[in-house]
């Protein structure tokens, strides 16, 4: 009889990348894959344990499928990433239905431990952050055009508010030719955009080679034949170098965007956080990557209500976002994590306060948004078709200057034309509705 497993990835494309070594792995045993985990025998849980909200999320879906394993419609469930990493020795006493809990370092278990709970043996199996492996086959959960590389893993800055280091370990870069191999079959199985991720894409490469190699990793991304859009994600600003700076300019596969989570622009802030930098720094940062790469799109992170923040500071950063005007923006509440230095520190904000805060900058934002979106009313952009919108009668994707499931939409027509997932087409755009655009196919 043929086994079905199913998993539901939370969190971040990182934890997608896990999430899709592992299925290759169980594809490989013989194990039929379904999509709907709910239909499975077997329910792997890939989750995120980064902050509060999203330990509610991984938990209320684990609580999901024990009650659907209840009923007797699943079998198994299975706990992996990174709650379970963080939370090792909490999640079985907190869940006992889950029949096991796997750390990251042994995702490369994944098919024994799915052997064993058959045979109704408990698995609780766990391995040093270190040992996750960066390599291997990869089953793509996202559209068949484009895909996520990750070069890196773990992370050496050691913010005081993220608890990443202590979930995913040291920084670890993954062999350039590797990198390359992997993207090659990505290309050949059809992704024409590749999304580059780490917890620190810029530092990619020293400590492997004992320099930055983003740019050369870059630079040989693009004469990869198939390939149409090269994205970075997760650019760390003091590791941001000329040589980066040059590549993205002159290469015509780079999009013109740059993902840069600065997180505030106040200096005690950010000491606070270990990360350097001041309002001045920044500006002249942001003045330089705009100088260098015209029309470039900005996205950034900022947090609010940070232990001690006053209003004069919460003021400077609401100012230093209206005056930047980034392109795209998140602002978020800030999570007190625990194990993290931040959580410890005097000076804890009211959680209705540090809401309001993100509020106010969110609001701001999505006014320059709007402004900035109709500025485009007229022009004609290239967007890489996602999918057919029933209820909307029109078709949807994203342009160059939107990442997956982080940025906005285009909404658009298509006359006489049929489209399908991964067509690259030109829209003249027509109007906005908050952060997507509207427009119709022209060419």
């Amino acid at each position: 009889m043929t086994v079905r497993v199913g998993m539901v990835s939370l969190g971040c494309a990182k934890n997608q990348v896990d999430a899709e070594r592992m299925l290759y792995k169980i594809k490989k045993a013989g194990y039929e894959l379904t999509e709907d985990a709910a239909l499975a025998d077997i329910a792997i849980i890939n989750t995120c344990g980064f902050i509060e909200s999203a330990k509610q999320e991984a938990i209320e879906t684990i609580l999901e499928f024990c009650i659907l394993k209840g009923e007797g419609r699943i079998k198994k469930v299975v706990i992996t990433g990174c709650l379970a990493e963080r939370y090792r020795d909490e999640v079985k006493k907190l869940i006992p239905e889950a029949d096991a809990v796997v750390g990251i370092g042994c995702n490369d278990d994944i098919v024994s431990v799915i052997e064993n709970i058959l045979k109704n043996e408990e698995e609780i199996r766990f391995d040093g952050n270190d040992k996750l492996n960066l390599t291997g086959g990869r089953v793509q959960t996202t559209l068949p055009f484009y895909s996520y590389l990750k070069i890196a893993d773990g992370c050496d800055n050691c913010c005081t508010y993220c608890a990443i280091p202590m979930i995913r370990g040291r920084f670890r870069s993954v062999p350039l030719e590797t990198l390359l191999d992997e993207a090659q079959k990505l290309a050949g199985n059809g992704v024409k955009e590749l999304n580059i991720i780490a917890q620190d894409s810029t530092r990619y490469g020293e400590d492997l080679y004992g320099k930055y190699m983003l740019p050369e990793l870059l630079h040989k991304l693009c004469r990869i034949e198939g390939l149409k859009w090269l994205r970075v994600l997760y650019c760390y600003p003091e590791h941001i170098t000329d040589e980066l700076l040059g590549v993205m300019a002159q290469e015509e596969k780079i999009v013109k965007y740059m993902d840069l989570p600065l997180q505030h622009c106040d200096e005690e802030i950010l000491k606070k956080m270990n990360r350097r930098g001041n309002p001045e720094s920044l500006r002249l940062l942001i003045s330089k990557i705009r100088e260098r790469i015209p029309g470039i799109t900005l996205r950034t992170t900022f947090i609010t209500g940070f232990p001690g923040e006053t209003e004069e500071q919460f003021s400077r950063l609401a100012e230093f976002a209206a005056e930047t005007e980034f392109d795209r923006l998140g602002c978020f509440a800030f999570s007190a994590e625990e194990g993290t230095p931040a959580a410890l520190m005097d000076g804890q904000l009211d959680e209705v306060l540090k809401q309001r805060r993100a509020d106010i900058i969110m609001e701001q934002q999505l006014i320059i948004a709007d402004r900035k979106n109709r500025s485009l009313a007229g022009s004609v952009i290239e967007v890489a078709t996602e999918g057919f919108d029933r209820y909307g009668e029109c078709y949807f994707g994203r342009s160059a200057a939107d990442a997956p499931d982080i940025d906005g939409k285009v909404f658009f027509t298509s006359p006489g034309k049929k489209l399908y997932s991964g067509d690259f087409v030109k829209v003249r755009i027509n109007d906005v509705l908050d952060y997507d655009l509207l427009g119709e196919r022209i060419d």
